[in-house]
């Protein structure tokens, strides 16, 4: 068995940190220390939705988790979807504490530009009818990109958990709320560096029936920052965390294991 080691699980668009739940299980059991970092508004941090617009704000229970660590501590940060701008810019800020960062089928950075570029483009890619019942925010005009999403109940059903249960789909539309783009505070250059960011090992997980970040694009993401190593889940939704568990759960042992 792979020495413990301790993961950091990092939200995503409009679920908070829930999703994991699945995935902490066999990772526990297996001796891993599991940490669970909810951004945005939510209870925990007890902030405004409206005030969750500077990028300070956004990933302060992060970097507050990440600058509480002792001298020597290290953790695999792991990050899906949205989480991917989270996790790269944490570990700009801390990569000393990295061992390694997992993008699981995440918006994934490259340090040549702000991650901004990313989610412009992911979202201008994106036309406005793939959204389908999603509520959508446009602070700056309906020409330009949203400024806030949150998923409607047949996205959620039909593109973002088409794999999973009904059970979970009930769990998903619950738990569902807003998510704002800070786009731009991400615009800012010198946000990720080659030195710093570029120099912790990346993995990224891919998932290849994902309808949200579709394969394509992930593939693109790849090829623009070469992480260390790609694993492909066949079959997987946009939710391998609760739709192929095992899977998921088994990659993560490994990485726990290799690095």
């Amino acid at each position: 068995m792979a020495k413990m080691k301790h993961f950091v699980f990092v939200d995503a668009a409009c679920f908070g940190e829930w999703p994991w739940f699945k995935v902490r299980i066999p990772l526990k059991a297996a001796g891993h220390l599991i940490t669970t970092i909810d951004l945005g508004t939510t209870a925990l941090n007890a902030k405004n939705f409206n005030d969750i617009y500077p990028l300070s704000d956004f990933i302060e229970p992060l970097v507050n988790f990440l600058a509480s660590l002792k001298a020597g501590d290290k953790v695999i940060l792991v990050g899906h979807s949205y989480g991917g701008i989270s996790i790269a810019l944490a570990m700009e800020k801390f990569p000393q504490l990295v061992s390694v960062g997992v993008f699981v089928s995440a918006l994934m950075p490259t340090h040549k530009s702000p991650p901004g570029v990313i989610i412009e483009e992911y979202l201008n890619r994106t036309p406005l009818e793939d959204w389908m019942d999603c509520e959508l925010k446009f602070d700056h005009g309906v020409d330009t990109v949203q400024s806030s999403i949150r998923f409607g109940p047949e996205y959620i059903k039909t593109k973002v958990c088409k794999n999973c249960t009904e059970s979970i789909l009930e769990i998903a539309n619950q738990k569902v709320r807003t998510t704002r783009f800070c786009k731009e505070d991400f615009t800012e250059k010198f946000l990720l560096t080659k030195e710093r960011y570029g120099s912790v090992d990346r993995i990224y997980v891919m998932c290849g029936e994902d309808e949200v970040i579709k394969p394509d694009f992930q593939l693109e993401m790849i090829e623009n920052e070469p992480p260390k190593e790609v694993i492909m889940i066949k079959g997987a939704d946009h939710m391998p965390m609760l739709s192929k568990i095992s899977e998921l759960s088994k990659i993560l042992e490994d990485v726990a294991d290799k690095y």
